[in-house]
């Protein structure tokens, strides 16, 4: 057997010295380029230089350095072809029979803050690094390609056991490599592309959908027990459910990360960067708010929350904005729900709350306020994408349009309905209500396909409570009978975006029963 060339060439460091150390041990000759080879000949072990093996030295900054053909050609050379194999040695190259590579921290550039200047950020998009991933994952029935630390032990047991001959990697396994090497080029293909076009071009919703992911972890089953299902968590750095941290409990399914989206993307529209704010409580059940309060006292969030529509609180999703306080996990008590997620659980908290063995219990912290991001769906034939965040009403342009008017609290009132009624399937319609410490929702009609049918929802659930409330509706009331509707319940103000030719009645409708309204010119449509 001809002594087996490995091509070390890596930003992350990890592994790369017990990797080349033990290659080295088996009889391999290393080539290695600039870090990654004095990183080697630091631990003592004897390194080729790339520049050596090509005859061409390392130009304009290492920007060329692997792009030649005595690298390529020595990956891309079929073993079994007689003339790929005779042409190699007239040109005088030898084979690499293993290619260890990963890439520029191009992510983790673009996410630094503050941001990486655009030329900066340049110097981090690889060339060399993913040409030699791509030829070597072609070539893998000839070429070990390894491109993340993880994946050396496995690949250093089967050599080892075959005395370091490359055969003795199977073809299962370098199909295996070779996938996850032609996986990470693509992801991070998307990342250059999805940062260049935010710095660009500067599209409010991408011209381009590239999405990338990590590694998938395979959930029980989806929606239903028949459905096979996983989560991806985004490239990158983790985000959002993905760095949740799990306190015991079943994994999640996917129905709880469903549901918890939807709990997560509500707190933070209630959730305000301020000193002094308030706490919210969001409770979520088959992703449409039940039931959501802010008060300055934690249990009396959590209390008014549950007190909008404690039946279908039932297994429900929590979350809060603040770290559960004991008093907190204490008014919780018994409350079956599936998962909870908050920045944190004061102490005793979360012995409290693990009373229940089947609670997932989850920190995210910390959960700040929502801001606008673009959101992709799939269809069948495509993909539909748009920027989604909290409601965005411009309440100083809001008008009364009703002879009675509305106070500084009202408003206040509106600003809270509208946050959470923002997250409420459409047609959405909710009551909300002043409680001595702050807002809560008393009722919550959604997904209906007729907007009194919602009304009339909301007002069973609110029971007495709807009484003084105030109604906030995703979209105008084409007739007036959902306000007739409102008023037969008893609602005092009416919270609508406008814009229907029947406006004028509802108006009228609301001045006939001494009832405030409010157009704020918004519509807040959920499907």
């Amino acid at each position: 057997m001809a002594q087996p060339r490995a091509l070390l060439s890596v930003w992350e460091k990890s592994g790369i010295v017990d990797l080349g150390s033990t290659l080295s041990g088996m009889g391999w000759e290393l080539v290695s380029t600039g870090g990654t080879a004095r990183t080697l000949r630091d631990a003592g072990l004897q390194v080729t230089d790339v520049s050596e093996a090509t005859g061409h030295p390392e130009v304009f900054d290492g920007r060329v350095k692997t792009l030649h053909p005595a690298v390529h050609g020595g990956i891309l050379a079929r073993r079994d072809r007689e003339d790929d194999m005779t042409t190699l040695a007239e040109l005088g190259y030898g084979t690499v029979d293993l290619v260890c590579v990963n890439l520029y921290p191009f992510e983790a550039t673009a996410a630094r803050d503050p941001p990486a200047s655009n030329p900066e950020l340049i110097e981090m998009i690889d060339i060399g690094g993913p040409t030699m991933v791509r030829s070597a994952a072609k070539n893998h029935s000839d070429v070990i390609v390894l491109t993340s630390p993880e994946q050396y032990p496995s690949v250093l047991e089967s050599l080892s056991g075959a005395n370091g001959d490359p055969s003795g990697v199977d073809n299962a396994t370098r199909q295996s490599l070779a996938l996850a090497a032609y996986q990470s080029t693509a992801a991070y293909d998307a990342a250059v592309s999805n940062e260049l076009e935010n710095r660009f071009a500067g599209h409010d919703v991408p011209s381009r959908i590239h999405v990338s992911s990590g590694p998938g972890s395979q959930l029980r089953y989806g929606e239903n027990p028949h459905q096979p299902a996983a989560f991806y968590p985004a490239a990158g750095e983790p985000s959002g459910l993905a760095a949740a941290v799990q306190h015991g409990g079943k994994p999640l399914s996917y129905n709880n990360y469903l549901d918890l989206d939807g709990a997560l993307r509500l707190a933070r529209s209630l959730c305000v960067d301020a000193a002094g704010e308030p706490h919210a409580c969001v409770i979520v059940k088959h992703t449409n708010p039940c039931g959501a309060a802010v008060d300055q006292d934690q249990v009396g969030a959590w209390q008014n929350a549950l007190a909008s529509d404690p039946e279908s609180a039932f297994g429900c999703v929590i979350s809060f904005t603040k770290p559960v306080e004991k008093s907190t996990a204490e008014a919780i008590g018994d409350h079956f729900f599936e998962c909870m997620i908050a920045p944190g659980y004061e102490p005793g908290a979360l012995d409290l709350l693990s009373t229940k063995k089947n609670r997932r219990l989850l920190t995210l912290d910390p959960i700040g306020p929502r801001a606008d991001e673009v959101r992709v769906r799939q269809l069948d034939g495509g993909w539909l994408a748009q920027v989604q965040g909290p409601p965005g009403i411009d309440w100083d342009s809001v008008e009364c349009v009703t002879q009675k008017q509305v106070d500084t609290g009202e408003l206040a009132l509106a600003r809270f309905g509208s946050a959470v009624l923002a997250e409420v399937k459409s047609n959405a319609i909710i009551l909300v209500a002043s409680t001595a410490n702050g807002c809560a929702t008393v009722g919550v009609g959604p997904g209906q396909t007729s907007r009194v049918a919602a009304v009339r929802i909301a007002a069973r659930r609110a029971g007495e409570r709807a009484k003084g409330s105030m109604m906030v509706s995703d979209a105008f009331f084409p007739f007036r009978d959902g306000i007739d509707a409102a008023h037969d319940i008893g609602v005092s103000t009416v919270v609508q975006p406008g814009g229907s030719v029947r406006d004028q009645e509802s108006i009228d409708a609301a001045n006939e029963h001494d009832m405030a309204m409010l157009f704020t010119g918004k519509r807040l449509f959920l499907h």
